[in-house]
């Protein structure tokens, strides 16, 4: 993946504001592009101690992710306000943008 689009997603993931979050779709609408299966590697590929709120990127059925950070981004969220009904879903009112 070419760094100047590893930025790009970056930057837009740095700008989810607490308690909202968006899906990798949304951010790669709003990159140069790239697709949300990018979106979701350049996730994998942050370094250690970056401090981007990584776990506020959810899925388009606005369900948390198969990954083995699932438990801690769903405590994380739920830190933040974010509820998520009896499905595992996030309320749509909380997307961003």
């Amino acid at each position: 993946m070419k760094a100047e689009l590893r930025e790009q997603i970056y930057t837009v993931i740095a700008a989810i504001p607490p308690g909202r979050v968006t899906t990798y779709g949304r951010i790669a609408a709003m990159t140069e592009a790239t697709t949300p299966r990018l979106v979701a590697r350049a996730l994998r590929e942050l370094p250690a101690g970056h401090g981007l709120p990584w776990y506020r990127v959810i899925t388009a059925s606005r369900k948390l992710a198969d990954h083995a950070g699932a438990i801690e981004q769903r405590r994380r969220l739920v830190a933040e306000g974010v509820v998520f009904d009896a499905r595992g879903r996030v309320p749509a009112c909380r997307l961003w943008p």
